[in-house]
């Protein structure tokens, strides 16, 4: 794994010392290393009155055999191991891939691409705001009567320790359109408005209207509860968001526990590798309530 420090042979074989009692021994050298050669003798050769003893040879003068290297297939599944405590922690506090499924937030994803989450600023006390893709755990039956993936175990596997997209049937990724105590509404086909500021969505889907025209979600006006999120696809008009779930558990509100994290980058395919910026629109004067 490392290189070797070798020590460095001190004094010269057949030289004749002054001074030195007959058959006295030759000093060992001080602690002397090369960078990358043995050839060169130390430099500091200090008297001890020691016996020599040379790094690559054992009392007596007898040549010490060499330690064998490791075995590249012995050290291969510790290597391993610790890629996969590396790639385990990476997606448990770090960040997370995740496969978009539908077709809920064309154009600005597409299906079948994968995107990167970031799972750490939610750690330090961030929690999402207005404008941000985010990916959070299904808060209330959202998903009944979708199809329930069926990945193999190398499938499943891989997802677990990060390697892979999460195939978990129960998450879901859309917008953030309000956030705690902020008044969200839409009438007619729009614009949509939060806190009575119209939106400019130039990443609603082409030829959708930002508002529904029909009476089951699509004409709305709520109040945001502290700790909570309203969230809407980008495909306003193939998206079942919040505005279709005002009659389940947290009447089409997020909680902002059940956010996994922001999508910050689609990372495949890589022809449409690209970030997910806040639009502009979200940074207008007077926003907040």
């Amino acid at each position: 794994m490392g290189d070797v420090a070798v020590g460095a042979r001190s004094g010269h074989d057949g030289e004749e010392h002054r001074g030195r009692p007959a058959g006295s021994a030759v000093p060992a050298a001080d602690s002397a290393v090369t960078s990358g050669s043995d050839s060169g003798a130390a430099e500091d050769d200090r008297v001890t009155g020691e016996h020599t003893t040379a790094d690559d040879q054992g009392p007596g003068g007898t040549t010490r055999a060499p330690k064998k290297p490791r075995s590249f297939w012995k050290e291969l599944p510790i290597l391993i191991g610790i890629a996969l405590v590396l790639a385990l922690l990476i997606k448990t506090f770090l960040v997370q891939a995740f496969s978009i499924p539908s077709d809920s937030m064309q154009n600005t994803l597409q299906q079948g691409d994968r995107v990167l989450v970031d799972k750490l600023t939610p750690w330090f006390g961030s929690e999402p705001e207005r404008g941000e893709v985010v990916v959070f755990h299904d808060p209330g039956n959202w998903l009944r009567g979708e199809p329930t993936p069926d990945p193999n175990a190398l499938q499943t596997f891989l997802s677990w320790i990060g390697l892979m997209p999460s195939v978990e049937e129960k998450d879901l990724i859309k917008r953030v359109i309000g956030v705690g105590g902020d008044t969200v509404e839409c009438k007619g086909t729009g614009p949509l408005k939060v806190n009575g500021k119209a939106l400019n969505e130039p990443y609603v889907f082409p030829g959708n209207t930002p508002c529904s025209n029909d009476d089951q979600g699509g004409q709305f006006k709520v109040k945001v509860p502290q700790g909570y999120i309203w969230v809407m696809g980008d495909h306003r008009q193939n998206s079942r968001d919040s505005r279709y779930n005002q009659g389940e558990k947290y009447h089409g509100m997020v909680p902002v526990k059940e956010v996994v994290g922001r999508a910050i980058v689609k990372a495949w395919p890589i022809d449409r590798w690209g970030t997910l910026p806040v639009p502009d629109t979200f940074d207008q004067n007077g926003l907040n309530p």
